[in-house]
């Protein structure tokens, strides 16, 4: 049985952050069987961040067996993730994605997701939300973090 990525003290710590949690979530894991280095501590650390709240789903999905599910979501990477919130049996896309394993300084990045796609609010200012709602083609902003 392999060794869980995160420490007691870290798992008490997000179920502090996630008694937060408003709405349902569902995230989607996107690996592959083949050349991929992280896809299984990538899949183990979302395992184990899931499994502190049951208002968290996880569904689990290869890149290249699932080619139309990963297609919809705009998935090309593994591991590749989605968070996305859950009502019924509807998910409701924000957008948000990771690619490669949420760890470092990303992991805490990964639970204020939780928290925001939970809540079902971006925290954005009035002024930010006129903005947006003025934009006439879509934006595809990424933003990209290298361990050091």
């Amino acid at each position: 049985m392999a060794t869980n990525l995160l420490s007691e003290d870290i798992v008490n710590q997000v179920q502090d952050v996630f008694d937060q949690l408003k709405e349902p979530i569902e995230v989607l894991f996107f690996g592959r069987e083949e050349d991929c280095q992280y896809c299984d501590d990538t899949l183990q650390l979302v395992t184990e961040v899931t499994g502190i709240s049951d208002k968290i789903s996880l569904s689990i999905y290869d890149l290249d067996g699932d080619e139309a599910i990963a297609k919809q979501y705009k998935v090309d990477k593994a591991p590749g993730i989605v968070i996305a919130g859950r009502s019924g049996d509807q998910i409701l896309d924000y957008g948000i994605r990771y690619a490669g394993i949420p760890s470092g300084h990303e992991f805490s990045s990964l639970i204020h997701d939780f928290v925001l796609v939970s809540g079902r609010d971006s925290g954005l200012s009035q002024q930010t939300r006129e903005f947006l709602e003025e934009l006439t083609e879509p934006v595809q902003m990424q933003v990209f973090v290298t361990p050091t």
